[in-house]
């Protein structure tokens, strides 16, 4: 098939837990809050959605929020 898109699951991730969040999201002059699906793994916090327009984002340390700020 033409632009078939192939997917393969290269492992299942050890000790992840699933979390909705109330996330609060500075957008300059405007604050915004909103449920966001959120992963918790090796003590981060890591977004799968934003909080301003819950476009879907990938699952990547660098977008880790801390728990306790």
């Amino acid at each position: 098939m033409l632009g078939e898109i192939l997917m393969k699951i290269l492992k299942v991730l050890k000790d992840v837990e699933l979390i909705l969040v109330d996330l609060e999201v500075n957008l300059g002059n405007e604050t915004r809050s909103a449920n966001t699906l959120c992963v918790r793994y090796e003590g981060k916090v890591i977004p799968l959605n934003t909080a301003h327009d819950g476009r879907p984002i990938l699952m990547k340390e660098e977008n880790a929020i801390p728990e306790n700020n």
